[in-house]
């Protein structure tokens, strides 16, 4: 027996072709190259299929002020109590091949002021993105895919944005049908200005709108030296009462195409959620002491992270009688002494470690 198998390779938006050539011996040989354009994984959002939820966020009323809901997905609001956000919220169906998204809903009938914003959004650090060349004559292109429901039906917006807040580019996307479940693809041809960290700090934010004053609006399509959160003219969700938009299956991709979301383990998605934010519950009969030293009346306990976190965390401590909270410093209570807050750990019993962007 013996022929030939052709052997297409895709990944991040290239594709590759080889030849393997089968002989009568069953020896094989290959023909062709196989060329990957990075060894990144495809997906640069992490939990975009809201899966990880580590603060327990369904239903929280959304505040006025940044607020992290499902793992690395945060709400932001320049008025407070217009919209509730959490995983799962109103317990809809999710697309197939989906668990988990992430709901909005309007809390009224909100008219938006020129310097008002409402979105959702996902911070990215520049270790995440360095290889898309942004910034150079050598940028790549990347799509944007996802699948979003809203009660409403019209042109919504949204934004890439570059960390330092003054770059960015409006996108905008149609929803037809109400109440369904929509497959959007946004193909965004990278930036040859702006900055664009390559470090562990903040360098791209993708933004979902929900309400956008002119201030923070732009001509969608194009990259603009300013801070755009959404496209002119998108569908303000605040803006009418009970107007909800759902989200899930976010994918950011090298390439002019989108390919199906990639799906990963469990544990690897919930550790790259913990390099941000990592909670550590006894109350769920965890066992998280490891040593003690006792000097005086004070104990020490190693509490290390089950990963290295992108940055020296804030951490708080909660117990039944109150709380406290160390940055980076040293406090203490109920004879509890927190200091050695690093990347890999802290010298806590029960604690909620943060090193989000």
């Amino acid at each position: 027996m013996s022929g030939t198998l052709k052997v297409t390779t895709l990944q991040d938006g290239a594709s590759s072709t080889a030849n393997l050539t089968f002989d009568s011996s069953a020896n094989t040989t290959a023909g062709g190259t196989v060329a990957m354009a990075s060894s990144f994984k495809r997906n640069r959002i992490i939990n975009g299929n809201m899966l990880i939820d580590q603060r327990g966020s369904a239903t929280t009323p959304a505040t006025s002020s940044y607020t992290y809901t499902t793992d690395r997905w945060a709400y932001e609001g320049s008025v407070a109590s217009k919209a509730s956000v959490g995983q799962n919220y109103n317990s809809i169906t999710p697309p197939a091949g989906f668990s988990k998204y992430l709901g909005a809903a309007s809390s009224s009938a909100y008219s938006v002021t020129s310097t008002d914003y409402f979105n959702i959004q996902q911070p990215i650090e520049g270790l995440n993105i360095f290889d898309l060349a942004w910034g150079t004559a050598s940028a790549k292109t990347v799509t944007l895919s996802f699948w979003v429901y809203s009660s409403l039906t019209g042109t919504f917006g949204g934004s890439l944005r570059n960390g330092a807040a003054n770059y960015s580019y409006p996108f905008s996307y149609t929803i037809s049908s109400a109440n369904t479940w929509t497959y959007t693809t946004i193909t965004v041809a990278g930036p040859t200005a702006g900055t664009w960290p390559t470090d562990n700090s903040k360098a791209l934010t993708v933004i979902f709108s929900l309400g956008m004053g002119s201030t923070y609006s732009g001509t969608a399509g194009a990259w603009a030296a300013t801070n755009y959160l959404s496209a002119t003219g998108a569908v303000s969700v605040v803006g009418t009462n009970g107007a909800t938009f759902y989200i899930t299956g976010v994918q950011l991709e090298v390439g002019t195409k989108a390919t199906p979301y990639e799906m990963q383990i469990y544990s690897d998605q919930l550790a790259q959620c913990q390099r941000y934010y990592y909670v550590a519950n006894t109350n769920s009969g965890g066992n998280l002491l490891y040593g003690s030293l006792w000097i005086g009346s004070q104990a020490f306990y190693l509490a290390p992270y089950p990963v290295t976190m992108r940055t020296r965390p804030s951490c708080t401590y909660t117990y039944s009688t109150g709380s406290f909270t160390a940055d980076y410093g040293t406090a203490s209570q109920a004879q509890l002494y927190t200091s050695s807050v690093s990347t890999n750990g802290v010298s806590l019993s029960a604690f909620a470690a943060s090193a989000e962007l």
